[in-house]
């Protein structure tokens, strides 16, 4: 309670501040709209209140004469960011075990609040949590919303659907057990107002199973997202009719088999279901052998906002072996066939979207997203306009809100970000993130 009372201080004290007056200018900058188009120099955006009213370049829109003109000369301005794949409930702690056992009193007012506030001060301004309890799950989101606590907006799925949940999560993993059963727990999920269903292990499911939870998510308009860790996971789950998945997978296999290609490009090719979605999370794994042997950049105390000095100190010791942490030993391995993986996701035809699983080990909330952008880019190959509208314009499609979020066009809410410099020549620029507004406020 402590740190959300001093969250809501800090959160009004910077809003009344920098948000005195309704009508913002956004005057100078390079504008990068979402959409992937020509960037508009000497842009400027009119913000009235929490919505963009006009988009333009100094010679066609006319500035309000009570404006407040905030300069954004020498910028990069795009819109703020999505990261479709976080664990509010997590903070980088290496021991789960441990983890699920001592921190769930404190979820709901001290660590997933100050998971939201990293990620917002990182450029953030939306974001989709896959696995955490329901109940704190809705009442973050919610105090978010309300204004209560700064952090991104947030989309959540609130517990994990599987089989059978592991010993000790069973507060944010709920198992199924038949197809009424599993139409029974996505329906109570519905009801207290989740914004998707994260699915795993449904290769372990029957296909009744898998197809009843599916079926009961569409039937209340939400989006079923679903591991793609195996090969039958991703067959199983296009055949029930997933919507995204998650993560590379396939541990270390050099690429994805044949029955799995054709399955996706299957689904692709049926333009009457909109686009397949797949966040592959590709960072944590890409950068651990560096972050293993440069283990500088968890010294960086960005990560530490709103974090008791308890907390933050339990979670550098248990991070200050990198090189022993049985999470990542198969990394090395697996490292070498992510590109091929990457390669062949975007050869199917699926929409690839920006997502970190930030909070696992040695990931976090304050530096995760920019690093996905970063090896999207220089490592594999991603046009920086591609990668930046995988993390802007396509979020939005899928989560349904691309009419009041995810580009910068009138009508929709002043989610905005800005950097110094050329961030389509140096996308790594997104680690310093010098403006952040959302809803029309400025948080930074």
């Amino acid at each position: 309670m402590f740190f959300r009372c001093f969250s809501f201080l800090v959160f009004l004290l910077v809003t009344t501040t920098l948000s005195s007056q309704q009508i913002k200018a956004l005057v100078g900058g390079t504008l990068i709209d979402g959409f992937g188009s020509t960037p508009i120099e000497n842009s400027v955006i009119i913000i009235k209140n929490e919505i963009i009213v006009a988009v333009g370049n100094v010679d066609s829109v006319k500035i309000p004469d009570n404006a407040e003109v905030i300069s954004t000369e020498g910028m990069s301005v795009l819109p703020g960011l999505w990261d479709m794949h976080v664990h509010l409930m997590i903070n980088g702690h290496s021991d789960y075990t441990y983890w699920d056992k001592t921190y769930p009193p404190l979820f709901e007012d001290v660590i997933m609040p100050s998971s939201a506030y990293q990620l917002l001060m990182a450029g953030v301004t939306s974001a989709r949590d896959l696995g955490a309890p329901l109940k704190e799950s809705i009442a973050v989101r919610d105090a978010i919303n309300k204004g209560e606590i700064p952090g991104p907006t947030m989309y959540m799925s609130g517990p994990f659907i599987q089989k059978k949940p592991y010993p000790g999560t069973e507060d944010f993993r709920w198992g199924v057990n038949g197809a009424k059963d599993a139409r029974a727990k996505v329906k109570k999920l519905a009801d207290a107002g989740v914004d998707c269903i994260k699915l795993i292990d449904q290769d372990q499911m029957t296909m009744d199973e898998i197809k009843a939870v599916v079926d009961e998510a569409h039937a209340n308009n939400l989006t079923v997202v679903a591991h793609g860790h195996r090969p039958e996971e991703i067959v199983r789950g296009l055949a029930a009719g997933v919507d995204c998945f998650e993560h590379t997978g396939l541990s270390s296999s050099p690429e994805y088999p044949r029955r799995v290609m054709e399955a996706l490009k299957e689904r692709t090719a049926q333009m009457n279901l909109g686009p397949l979605f797949w966040t592959p999370t590709i960072e944590g794994l890409y950068n651990y052998e560096y972050t293993r042997d440069h283990p500088e950049k968890l010294d960086g105390d960005s990560w530490h906002l709103g974090l008791p000095d308890s907390i933050i100190t339990d979670i550098k010791n248990s991070i200050k072996h990198p090189d022993r942490l049985p999470y990542f030993q198969i990394t090395p391995i697996r490292k070498p066939t992510l590109k091929q993986k990457f390669k062949q996701l975007q050869e199917a035809g699926v929409v690839l979207l920006i997502g970190t699983d930030s909070g696992i080990p040695m990931k976090f909330h304050s530096q995760s997203t920019w690093n996905e952008l970063d090896v999207w880019v220089n490592e594999l190959g991603v046009d920086p306009m591609a990668a930046i509208k995988a993390a802007t314009y396509w979020p939005s499609v899928i989560m349904n809100v691309d009419d009041k979020v995810g580009t910068i066009s009138e009508g929709k809410y002043a989610d905005i970000i800005a950097v110094k410099g050329d961030v389509l020549r140096y996308i790594s620029l997104l680690q310093d993130v010098d403006m952040v507004i959302k809803h029309g406020k400025r948080y930074r």
